[in-house]
């Protein structure tokens, strides 16, 4: 966990579309850990360069906390989570999988935190994912995947964390979703005030 008196999670929109139903059930999720006093910053992935890993192996090699690629938004992206206390990631549902940009991030930060001995490790994490209609719980398993591959500590919420709507916007009708990220943040503002207490 980071020293000093604040507390900071990050979210990373994986969406093409940005302010999209990813971006709206992320933001739920980060007001309820405002209101708990927690710093928040939800980057979108829409637009950006992210290549994908390499299977290089240099970060095991340099162990500079860093991936050997550049020209794109990784060691960026990279060094912003291992700043944060919290990590949330959020996709979209591509064919019953997450986003080729959240899957390329996960790929690269989780081979340089390993390398580096483990970067994100107790670190709290959450996934969240924007659905039209299936193919969500296997996104959902791909983002804990990534937690737990990394040692992270996962909140759970009354449910999946899962909201559902096609068009911009539509995940607002889903009540049980919206419902299902409030209590997300709640508990994990809760989680991040116990460990670092």
């Amino acid at each position: 966990m980071i020293k000093g008196t604040h507390t900071k999670v990050v979210a990373l929109n994986g969406s093409a579309r940005k302010g999209g139903n990813t971006s709206i059930l992320l933001r739920y999720v980060l007001k309820e850990l405002e209101n708990e006093g927690i710093e928040t910053e939800l980057i979108e992935l829409s637009g950006a360069k992210i290549h994908g890993c390499q299977a290089c192996r240099k970060c095991s090699v340099k162990k500079d906390r860093r991936c050997s690629q550049s020209g794109d938004m990784g060691n960026e992206l990279i060094e912003k989570m291992e700043q944060a206390d919290g990590i949330l990631l959020g996709s979209p549902t591509y064919v019953a999988d997450i986003s080729p940009e959240i899957k390329a991030l996960m790929d690269r930060a989780c081979l340089v935190s390993k390398a580096n001995g483990g970067m994100f490790r107790r670190k709290v994490g959450a996934g969240v994912v924007a659905v039209r209609r299936a193919g969500a719980i296997h996104a959902f398993d791909a983002l804990n995947h990534f937690f737990l591959l990394s040692e992270m500590i996962v909140p759970g919420s009354s449910y999946w964390n899962i909201g559902i709507g096609r068009e911009i916007g539509d995940v607002e009708k889903d009540e049980e979703g919206i419902q299902t990220m409030k209590t997300l943040g709640q508990n994990m503002a809760w989680l991040l005030k116990k460990i670092r207490a």
